[in-house]
């Protein structure tokens, strides 16, 4: 570690290993020579005069990457992929001739890193599934403890803990089905050549148009694709990088959501995220307990949003069948998008794992709020036994502002049913009127809901994915 150099937070903080080794330099120019090997090979398939001894020399030296050759060789020429060309040949003589046959620069550039977007969507994809076995075992354990409902923030009719987890899983499997869809969509630049005609090639198979359109098929299935693009330019559609993108971007925004959600619960003292032993929450207020995890995933999130459109002005602004100023830009945006939403699951891995629960903070503000939800009950029971529902319910409406007058002005408790209990208008005794305070009266079919999402939605996709899950997250800081 260089201590006079700027080092990126999401290396040194934030991204997993595993992240880290996708979009690393030896990722890249070893996928670089595997695909110098799969064109060699399909080349000799289809007929050009290459050797098996050629194809084993690339191959005993697909790993073993001479970097300082390339580097020496790309300050003199300034192109990276020659420099590799080069650095390549010299450590296989005899197929020096025929790497990189036919080809430009974008054949491996452009291959390699629709590569890399699908190694780096498979490592989000086990994140993303993890997360929802974490979400869904919280929300099954959970979904008959009622808790007070918010709209705007301010109390509304109860819910439980568990159904609203279920609002958090509900858009991550939506995550994860875009992220299915883009991930089985991907397709390699193949080979097209300069301007996507292909007419190096057909210069090779001397005008043997089959041979052209077979040579795609055969690299894509030796690297593991369904197939390359149909058309392009020099490069493939810049579009690619924009949708792989937008699944990075909604993982981030739901992400947030919840993260958002666990801060306020957090602050009202209903549910924390964990909180090591030796954690320390603030320098100067030693009692605190924030909710620092929490408060990543948002700014990484909010990162992530952002970045969001570097792809997307990319994708737009490109010049018929290439220009050269997405390269710096891709570079940057695409890598940091993986490495930052990397560094979001892992956080939401830990917190959904280990999520604290206190279910009589939840039942004193539930309670607290209970009697003037009850008050429709109320009615509807006197009602039944000959009131006016006109004259009581304005009756429960004026006593429902002189009772909320005094918790608000006065910070005293609610006092509503014993304001009922002792007015004439009103037929029942305050512990009559207490029995409509259970709160699993309130949360409607909260329970029912969450058993029926979880057997039809979510655990079919997690018995599918049985052999994903059991990940457990590393938090560096």
């Amino acid at each position: 570690m260089s201590a006079d150099r700027y080092q990126s937070p999401l290396s040194e903080r934030y991204a997993s290993a595993g992240m880290q080794f996708v979009f690393s330099p030896d990722f890249k120019f070893r996928t670089w020579r595997r695909l110098w090997i799969a064109l060699a090979e399909t080349e000799k398939e289809l007929g050009l005069a290459i050797t098996d001894e050629q194809i084993e020399e690339l191959k005993a030296h697909a790993e073993d990457i001479n970097y300082e050759v390339a580097k020496a060789r790309e300050k003199e020429v300034r192109h990276d992929v020659m420099s590799h060309v080069f650095a390549y040949g010299q450590q296989c003589p005899k197929a020096k001739g025929i790497i990189h046959l036919g080809a430009t620069s974008c054949y491996v550039g452009d291959n390699t890193d629709v590569i890399v977007m699908r190694e780096g969507l498979r490592l989000l994809r086990k994140k993303v599934i993890n997360v929802i076995d974490a979400l869904a075992s919280f929300a099954d354990r959970y979904k008959d403890l009622p808790t007070l409902g918010f709209t705007h923030f301010q109390p509304a009719q109860p819910t439980s803990v568990g159904k609203r987890a279920c609002l958090w899983l509900q858009d991550f499997l939506f995550d994860l089905e875009d992220l299915d869809t883009v991930l089985a969509g991907l397709k390699l630049l193949g080979s097209k050549g300069t301007t996507g005609t292909q007419a190096s090639f057909l210069e090779l198979f001397h005008g043997d148009l089959d041979k052209v359109d077979r040579l795609d098929p055969m690299i894509a299935e030796k690297m593991g694709f369904s197939g390359c693009v149909s058309v392009s330019g020099q490069t493939y559609t810049r579009k690619q990088d924009q949708r792989v993108l937008n699944v990075l971007t909604g993982i981030a925004v739901s992400a947030s959501k919840m993260a958002t959600d666990i801060r306020l619960l957090q602050h009202l003292k209903e549910v924390e995220e964990p909180f090591e032993k030796g954690q320390i929450g603030s320098s100067a207020m030693a009692y605190k307990r924030n909710p620092m995890r929490s408060e990543r995933i948002c700014s990484l999130a909010r990162y992530v949003i952002a970045d969001s459109l570097n792809p997307a002005l990319t994708a737009s602004t490109q010049w018929f069948e290439r220009t050269l100023d997405d390269s710096a830009n891709k570079r940057i945006a695409v890598a940091e998008a993986f490495l930052a939403t990397d560094g979001i699951l892992d956080l939401c891995l830990n917190v959904t794992n280990g999520l604290v629960v206190y279910p009589r903070v939840i039942e004193k503000h539930l309670l607290a709020e209970l009697p003037f939800m009850a008050t429709e009950n109320i009615l509807m029971d006197e009602v039944a036994a000959g009131g006016d529902r006109q004259e009581l319910h304005e009756e429960i409406r004026r006593l429902s502002m002189e009772a909320g007058r005094v918790v608000k002005e006065e910070g005293g408790d609610n006092d509503l049913l014993s304001r009922i209990a002792a007015d004439e208008k009103f037929h029942q005794d305050e512990e009559a009127l207490r029995k409509n305070l259970d709160p699993k009266k309130y949360i409607g079919a909260s329970v029912h809901q969450v058993e029926r999402f979880l057997s039809e939605q979510v655990r079919p996709i997690l018995k599918e994915n049985a052999q994903e899950l059991g990940l457990e997250a590393e938090i560096n800081v």
